[in-house]
């Protein structure tokens, strides 16, 4: 039955799709309908991993077109935002900043100056991690270039087995809340937050509003990491095996050099998008076109462009469209009358609570961060719209509650990319240690939101 798991995974999810799209639903339109079979099954396939989420994506699309469920300009809206280029910037950068050798020298550089211990090495990766999310906007190849040092850091200390699945865990399991702090932090998933809300937000108003409940989770979730995984024994770091490691990439490069001015400017603009007015996404795609310039640039060269994936690209074409075709043809009204109390709980730590919970339980049996933002931020928008609350905030609580979840590694690709020996060095099992413990975490965030967005104003 193992064997055959995507195959069956297949047709339930096909037959499914053909139910629901046959179903009288009186209080759902034709056309929602088509888009909810359509969009379950896209949903289903993407959980079971029948295939690549490219395909499944391009396969959603298509249909779309062909049963004319939506006009090519709807389905493929995202591509004539600025969020889709976004993206493909910042996995430029990435691959940049990760080519240049900048960031290893900075890792290597404050190893060597602030790591003696078992709890210094997992302070260290917290620290690395957020500093590098300012340098890199996409928490991936940050983690793995955090992985690359820590590997070092190991077999220096001569970690066993055990204790550096620790150390590999943490390098992912920070990535997840450290990445929410700036808004380039997941130049993905934290725009394309902003992006379903309909609203529009600077860099500077989401580290105001999203920054301290992202930092709470951030240093919530060290804690608990520290409680949960102690060092079998005390560790001891050869520190010559690491500045050997320095020493190899010699001096300062005329490449990272210009990857300094590159950076150093991408971040000013950034940060500054509230007073130049120009949008993130031309600011990243800009930057990044810049750095494989001659003259001005050489820094990123052309096989750089093997980095942006264009699978990736078409599940969040897919995933956008989910929700703002689900929201035109009626499927989101519908979902949230269905899965919503008829009315928004008075209190605002009760509606938080609520958003959390419901959030959390699609999450974990859809497990697609994407799908289920796809899902469920449009329908908490349009249960919260009639009572004239800012459509950020059930965008952003539902975006932190699914944002921060995971049980098992599948729920969350920032975990997943790191699982086995040959990526981040842990298992399924030290990942749900963590995992279930961590909801509790979640729980607190989404709840603090209500207060503190009282105190921003954005409630």
């Amino acid at each position: 039955m193992k064997k055959y798991k995507k195959e069956i995974s297949f047709f339930v999810a096909i037959i499914l799709a053909i139910i629901v799209w046959n179903l009288e639903i009186k209080t759902l339109p034709a056309a929602g309908q088509k888009t909810l079979a359509l969009s379950l099954m896209t949903v289903l396939f993407w959980a079971t991993k029948v295939a690549h989420p490219g395909y499944v994506s391009a396969l959603y699309l298509s249909l779309l077109l062909i049963f004319e469920i939506a006009p090519p300009e709807e389905v493929f809206s995202l591509w004539t935002s600025s969020l889709i280029y976004i993206i493909i910037g910042a996995y430029l950068i990435a691959a940049a900043v990760k080519s240049s050798g900048l960031g290893e020298r900075i890792a290597y550089n404050f190893i060597l100056n602030f790591v003696n211990s078992y709890k210094s090495i997992i302070y260290s990766i917290f620290i690395l991690t957020l500093f590098l999310s300012l340098l890199i906007p996409h928490p991936w190849p940050r983690s793995f270039l955090i992985m690359s040092v820590m590997a070092v850091v190991i077999e220096s200390a001569g970690l066993s087995d055990n204790d550096a699945a620790k150390v590999g865990l943490a390098v992912f399991a920070f990535s997840v809340p450290i990445s929410m702090i700036f808004l380039t932090g997941d130049s993905t998933i934290n725009i394309l937050a902003v992006e379903m809300s309909g609203q529009t937000m600077s860099w500077l108003g989401w580290l105001y509003h999203m920054g301290v409940p992202a930092a709470l989770a951030s240093i919530l979730t060290l804690i608990l990491f520290l409680n949960l995984f102690k060092a079998e024994k005390k560790v001891t770091i050869d520190k010559a095996k690491i500045k050997e490691k320095l020493l190899d990439l010699g001096s300062f490069s005329s490449k990272e050099k210009r990857m300094i001015f590159w950076i150093t400017t991408a971040i000013i603009l950034w940060t500054t998008d509230s007073l130049h007015g120009i949008d993130l996404g031309w600011v990243t795609l800009l930057i990044a076109v810049l750095m494989g310039m001659p003259v001005v640039g050489n820094v990123l060269e052309a096989r750089d462009w093997q980095n942006v994936p264009i699978g990736i690209l078409f599940f969040l074409t897919a995933a956008v469209s989910i929700g703002r075709i689900g929201s035109s043809t009626g499927m989101n009204a519908w979902i949230a009358s269905v899965i919503l109390p008829a009315e928004i709980p008075a209190n605002m730590l009760l509606f938080a609570l609520m958003v959390a919970l419901i959030s959390i339980t699609l999450h974990m049996f859809l497990g697609s961060v994407i799908a289920v933002m796809g899902i469920a931020i449009p329908s908490f928008i349009i249960f919260a719209e009639g009572y004239g609350i800012n459509p950020l905030v059930p965008a952003l609580m539902a975006y932190s509650s699914i944002a921060l979840h995971y049980v098992f590694p599948f729920h969350h690709l920032n975990i997943l990319v790191g699982l086995g020996k040959h990526n981040g060095l842990y298992d399924d099992k030290k990942v749900i240690k963590l995992g279930i413990p961590l909801t509790i975490v979640i729980i607190i965030v989404v709840v603090f939101e209500a207060v503190w967005w009282q105190l921003t104003g954005l409630l």
